[in-house]
């Protein structure tokens, strides 16, 4: 029975490809995203040993804030001089340096524009000399006030060279500096993962970097002869006490690399999750593949029973052909994997300026495991439907031409109706009814078991639609058999249709919540916002983009000018929790940039929003403790208590906080004018006064509300992106239906040529039913998407989603998408059709 099943399987290799196909592409997702994630972690681990390679030990304040990987930069406490001298005293001690190392300073390349960063952060430090790992390449360290150095990687990026004049931006205005020095690292190494790094004196650095005088970020500690760095950190800790953190440069590597491990974890389950869906997609696919199979091979299986085959044995033998496609498919999706793998590291490191030197690409075992575990399982139970059918075949069906009919629909259709009825009852409860927390969780869980619900009804639904669809193609013979052909077999249909409906169903859904979200967004601003002009940038880097607090002051100058208000934030501790707060020089002025009034608050008073209020129990009087990322913790009162959304944020603190902020300049700034003043005559003004900071500008209102809704397109883009793999493996099954469907007909299409029809009319036949079916299932994605997102977006409705908006336009665009995809997967099927010889085709059994 093993040789006949594998005799077979040879016999027909040709019908397994693109099931086959279907899953090397999702083992591939998957095994690749195991691999980048694997090689991303070792080159983290490398970068970060690098860094600290010349490190014995590394004393630094205890953090103000605490801040977790996903919720921004970690702001260093800084640490009083008195501290170094201090550490030089302790026993076995050879050296303590002083170091300044903060994010922040944005060289302004050559050609006048500020140099972006993806990731990696762009450090202003204070020179210290070289070490075991950096090496001076040119000229000297900075010595005087107007004087820096940097590393050849920002060099390189600017433009500059030695001599050259070199504006930076930091905590301080623009200020121009002589470049003295270039710098690089052990290994003919421009950077130590990209990053971009100035050097100033310590002065200069200590100014512009930490706004304080004789203060550092850390101190790095040099052991003595016969010392261990492990033994000099548990020497100095206790010595220093709980205000200080004292660690290896070995813990700082490790801790450094844990953290962006959890950033690439996270990374990791997005590719996972897309992964899941493709090879969700691949299991329809399978599955029709095999029914196709084993409804041509009935004859063949019914012989094998008759001569003595068990059950057992013909299940076994299509479990068999399922676990070689799946064998075979894991193998060459682990290499596709591997490659994709190395693709995507390489794309990783070249974005922000190529500095990331990657680490050898390996295969972890993860990759190696789930690549056969998930070829191989996804492949098996798509296969366990037809292999049961494959059993139930009498052996009398060998003795006369037989096919298989189809079964009825009633089962599966009052199995799907009550799925849907049931995913309908949670979607009602969760929009219509108070279910408190629980809304969110119904409505979510509605969706999905109404799409279960959809897909068990999609062969019910198939004929009917399939045939009106069918109808527009019905003005010629070859159309009209095209669309009787689409509908002979509405499980099979319905099933092809289903996975294209799938990935055309996820992409319209988030387009949907998407364009609400964004739609929502323009009409809160509209709405609030009344400042004509707005001051803000792009964030190209782990930093927001700031400008200098004068230009609010000088804005304010300017004829027709009514407020001018700068926008600053920090993420703070207010008791056990972290909040984002923000901050302005003048409540009362940015209150008029929003159409309201508001009091100035004192030095020690705060503005919350009512919700935040109601949630933490504040009134007008209360004192609420807040700890910025600078400084001490101060006690403020609640001053006021605004509506929501009635000024931004939901914490205002007053203006003598800032200095505390980590960053202490404006994120944000705007400008209202005087009622009948046009924006075009006060624009260009604004404009000039943020010349000197090429991250920002000033634009009118609209732009600025475009610029940020722009997000939401940029997340639907990549959506589209990620999803392409399973829409690829949708049409790769309207390949395969078409494929397997043309050879079940060779006789019936033998006929048809002989009566006649001609080769392009046969083409014309096989295009049609290939439309009619990709078409069904874009017409299924963009039905069940577009109610599956207005449910999540009506959901979300206390996050701010206030407008429902259905892409009508883009949803045309995907039935277009769907009919060429129709023409294109029927281009192969068809030429195959229409070159069958007649006679033989005729003679076919």
């Amino acid at each position: 029975m093993l040789r006949a099943t594998l005799k077979s399987l040879l016999a027909r290799k040709l019908r397994l490809v693109l099931s086959g196909l279907a899953v090397l592409l999702g083992v591939m997702f998957v095994s690749g995203a195991f691999v980048l994630t694997d090689t991303l972690n070792r080159t983290f681990d490398s970068i970060f040993a690098d860094a600290y390679a010349a490190t014995d030990v590394s004393v630094s304040a205890k953090p103000k804030v605490e801040v977790g990987e996903f919720e921004g930069e970690q702001v260093a406490a800084p640490l009083p001089a008195a501290a170094v001298d201090k550490i030089k005293g302790q026993e076995g001690v050879r050296s303590a340096v002083g170091r300044v190392d903060a994010d922040g300073a944005r060289v302004i390349g050559a050609d006048g524009k500020v140099l972006t960063s993806m990731g990696p952060p762009r450090l202003g430090s204070n020179w210290t000399g070289t070490d075991d790992v950096m090496e001076l390449r040119e000229g000297r360290g900075p010595e005087a006030a107007g004087e820096i150095a940097m590393n050849a990687t920002t060099a390189e990026l600017s433009g500059y060279h030695l001599g050259d004049t070199v504006p930076v931006l930091t905590q301080q205005p623009k200020r121009e500096f002589t470049l003295v020095g270039i710098w690089g690292y052990t290994g003919d190494r421009d950077s130590i993962g990209g990053t971009q790094e100035v050097a100033f004196t310590t002065p200069v650095a200590q100014e512009l970097m930490l706004g304080e005088k004789d203060v550092f970020t850390s101190v790095t500690v040099t052991a003595a002869d016969g010392v261990t760095p492990a033994e000099l950190r548990d020497s100095l800790a206790p010595a220093l006490g709980a205000d200080y953190v004292v660690k290896t440069g070995d813990d700082l590597a490790k801790e450094s690399s844990e953290s962006i491990k959890e950033g690439l974890g996270f990374f990791n389950n997005i590719l996972l999750g897309f992964a899941g869906i493709a090879l969700f997609v691949g299991v329809f696919l399978i599955l029709n593949t095999f029914s196709i199979v084993v409804a041509q091979r009935t004859r063949e299986l019914a012989l094998l029973r008759a001569i003595g085959a068990s059950r057992r044995q013909v299940i076994n033998s299509v479990l068999v052909e399922a676990v070689v496609v799946g064998l075979i498919a894991s193998v060459l999706g682990l290499a596709a994997g591997v490659g994709a793998g190395a693709g995507l590291g390489y794309l990783f490191s070249s974005m922000g300026g190529g500095g990331l030197d990657l680490a050898p690409v390996g295969v972890p075992p993860a990759a190696i495991i789930s690549a056969f575990l998930v070829g191989l399982i996804v492949t098996v139970v798509a296969a366990v439907m037809p292999a049961l059918r494959a059993s139930r075949i009498a052996p009398v069906a060998a003795m006369q031409d037989v096919a298989t009919p189809d079964r009825p629909l009633t089962r599966i259709s009052v199995f799907g109706g009550l799925v849907t009825a049931a995913g309908a009852a949670a979607l009602g409860v969760g929009l219509f009814a108070d279910a408190g927390d629980a809304d969110l969780w119904l409505i979510l869980g509605g969706v999905l078991v109404t799409f279960v619900g959809v897909a068990l009804l999609t062969p019910l639904i198939s004929k009917p639609v399939v045939s009106l669809l069918g109808r527009l193609f019905s003005w010629s013979l070859p159309g009209r058999l095209g669309r009787l052909n689409s509908g002979r077999n509405p499980r099979r249909t319905a099933i092809t249709a289903a996975a294209l409906m799938v990935g055309i169903a996820l992409v319209t859904g988030v387009t949907v919540v998407m364009d609400s979200a964004k739609s929502s967004l323009k009409a809160e601003a509209a709405r609030i916002l009344k400042a004509q002009i707005m001051i803000s940038g792009d964030q190209n880097g782990p930093r927001p983009p700031t400008f200098d607090p004068a230009v609010i002051t000088e804005a304010e100058r300017i004829p027709g000018v009514r407020a001018a208000a700068g926008l600053y934030n920090d993420l703070v501790q207010i008791g056990a929790d972290r909040e984002y707060v923000t901050a302005t020089e003048d409540l009362s002025r940015l209150a008029e940039s929003y159409g309201s009034t508001a009091a100035d608050l004192r030095d020690d008073q705060i503005a919350v929003s009512a919700p935040e209020a109601a949630d933490k129990g504040w009134q007008v009087g209360s004192a609420v403790t807040v700890q910025a990322s600078r400084g001490e913790p101060h006690t403020y009162t609640v001053a006021s208590v605004f509506p929501e959304n009635g000024l931004p944020g939901s914490i205002i603190l007053p203006a003598a906080a800032i200095p505390d902020f980590g960053i202490t300049q404006p994120v944000f700034g705007f400008v209202r004018l005087d009622d009948g003043v046009a924006v075009s005559t006060v624009l260009p003004q604004v404009k000039q006064l943020v010349a000197d900071s090429p991250e920002v500008s000033a634009t009118d209102q609209e732009t600025f509300v475009n610029a940020q809704a722009a997000t939401f397109d940029q997340i639907i883009t990549m959506i589209q992106i990620l999803l392409g793999l399973a829409i690829l493996i949708a049409v790769l099954g309207v390949v395969n239906t078409l494929a397997l469907s043309v050879l079940e007909r060779t006789r019936e299409l033998g006929l048809l040529r002989a009566v006649g029809l001609g080769r392009a009319q046969t083409m014309r036949m096989v295009t049609v039913e290939a439309v009619v079916i990709s078409v069904f299932g874009a017409l299924l994605g963009v039905a069940v998407g577009a109610g599956m997102g207005s449910a999540v977006a009506r959901a979300l409705e206390n996050d701010g989603i206030t407008e429902i908006v259905v892409p009508w336009a883009r949803m045309g665009t995907y039935l277009a998408l769907a009919a060429l995809v129709g023409v294109i997967a029927a281009v192969a099927p068809a030429i195959r059709a229409a070159r069958l010889n007649i006679l033989n085709a005729i003679a076919h059994d």
